[in-house]
């Protein structure tokens, strides 16, 4: 295996056809095809579907697509170490949920790395889609949040598939809402307070559970909902419908405007925001300074978070009840008692063969 068939394969991959790939590498359209199957045969894997209307990536083409482009990054950053040289185009991307320190954390990260030539990718997209990027390597990093709620599920998919939750900070829940809002006054905001009001919330595809969303699951039930896929979207609502989300509370005036606020939340559970990795993923430089300075714009230099059986405690008060959760919506997992129906394994092996 060489370096030169692993640049092959990831060019065939990303022009989605022999044709092309061969144009963009200056060979000949025989050359390129035995030097795949050439491959192909020496690790035992096929890596691509050949069928009359084409190629396209396999199962486990995928799989060896992620480590390839690791490898091609990792030998880019050797040669641009002991050769004195650019090491060619750079390569990065990170998946995450829409956290705007997320966004001027990768605008940093361009404007250090950023040459003549460079390939950045930021995914601000579904909670699911986070987790198989980085398993499938797309994405070097992804950023997304746990709670007491969703911690169980998402930790034992994180495990099958090979990732690791790194903590960033600890965040109490806020709302945000428009400058104009009724509430916006208010030093601190119930779920009461807030019924009358739309709640936005982004859209999660066919992974669409209370486990994956990006907001706070709340035991009080919400009797207008509206989801929505972009940030743009969810803050013209918020403005044009006095609605509401909630969040971390971290805003940023000059990427989210001076119109939306962050307003504290009454009565719901701490937000554990982290990054996760692969496991057997080596982190590049690049990676390394996209997590300085998400660290920078966070307000964090180191993590400080309480550990019980490698789980984030989000409550250590024993006096304080658990909340009951009520039986809603089309995704429900909850008995009318408010009892689970069904476990984190349940759930996992449900969302796991949806993959298959």
């Amino acid at each position: 295996m060489t370096l030169q068939q692993l640049k092959y394969v990831v060019t065939v991959a990303e022009t989605g056809t022999i044709t092309e790939a061969a144009d963009r590498l200056y060979i000949s359209q025989p050359s390129l095809t035995n030097a795949i199957h050439e491959l192909e045969k020496e690790m035992n894997v096929q890596i691509f579907n050949r069928t009359n209307k084409g190629i396209s990536l396999s199962k486990e083409g995928e799989n060896f697509l992620g480590y390839a482009r690791q490898v091609l990054e990792q030998a880019a950053i050797l040669e641009d170490k002991y050769k004195g040289r650019g090491g060619g185009k750079k390569q990065f991307c990170v998946s995450t949920q829409h956290y705007s320190f997320a966004v001027n954390a990768f605008v940093d990260l361009i404007k250090e790395y950023g040459q003549d030539e460079y390939d950045f990718s930021l995914r601000e997209t579904q909670t699911y889609e986070i987790i198989d990027d980085v398993a499938r390597m797309k994405s070097e990093i992804g950023i997304l949040f746990l709670n007491d709620f969703n911690e169980a599920v998402i930790r034992k998919i994180l495990k099958s598939h090979d990732l690791e939750f790194h903590g960033l900070f600890v965040a109490k829940p806020h709302v945000f809402i428009s400058r104009n809002h009724p509430l916006a006054d208010s030093s601190i905001i119930t779920n009461e307070q807030l019924a009358p009001y739309p709640y936005l919330s982004f859209e999660q595809g066919e992974h669409n559970s209370f486990y994956f969303s990006e907001e706070i699951f709340s035991a009080s039930e919400r009797k207008k909902n509206i989801r929505v896929r972009d940030r743009a979207t969810l803050f013209n609502l918020l403005i044009g419908l006095n609605g509401y989300t909630v969040c971390s509370g971290v805003i940023d005036k000059k990427l989210n405007g001076k119109d939306i606020v962050a307003v504290p939340l009454a009565e719901e559970s701490d937000m554990c925001i982290g990054y996760i990795t692969h496991r057997k993923g080596m982190l590049s430089r690049l990676g390394h300074t996209y997590l300085e300075a998400l660290q920078k714009y966070t307000g964090v230099d180191t993590i400080e978070l309480t550990l019980r059986e490698n789980s984030i405690v989000m409550n250590n008060d024993p006096k304080q009840p658990k909340r009951k959760l009520e039986r809603r919506g089309r995704f429900n997992e909850f008995g009318k008692n408010g009892e689970m129906t069904c476990d984190a394994e349940t759930i996992v092996k449900r969302h796991m063969k949806k993959l298959q």
